[in-house]
């Protein structure tokens, strides 16, 4: 049995009807469509963050729904932090293991060296 490379009848069939259409020109911002909070914000309306910040600062309302909103708000103005792969965490142990000493830490110079002319 052949293992590779060019096997007759394999692939997307040609003509087919559910292909990509690729338009002509590039969509002018003009006629791209904005979302519903940019076209809240520009109708003179609210988006929805402005709306919960708005009640969260607001101090007649209800202590409760305050910190729901504060809640549903922080993701948006306070990203987590993302974690560090592998690579990241070996440079920091290396960067650790340079500026604190140790075996692999760059030697001083001596004395009357670096004061040559």
């Amino acid at each position: 049995m052949a293992r590779g490379g060019y096997r007759p009848g394999a692939g997307r069939p040609k003509g087919t009807k559910n292909r990509p259409k690729v338009s002509a020109a590039p969509a002018s911002p003009s006629t791209a469509q904005p979302g519903p909070a940019a076209a809240a914000a520009s109708d003179g309306g609210t988006t929805p963050l402005d709306y919960m910040l708005k009640v969260m600062r607001d101090p007649e309302i209800d202590e409760a729904r305050r910190d729901k909103m504060a809640i549903a708000a922080a993701p948006f103005l306070h990203p987590r932090p993302t974690e560090t792969g592998k690579k990241e965490q070996k440079r920091e142990k290396a960067r650790d293991l340079l500026q604190g000493g140790g075996n692999f830490a760059p030697a001083q110079t001596p004395l009357g060296l670096h004061k040559m002319n």
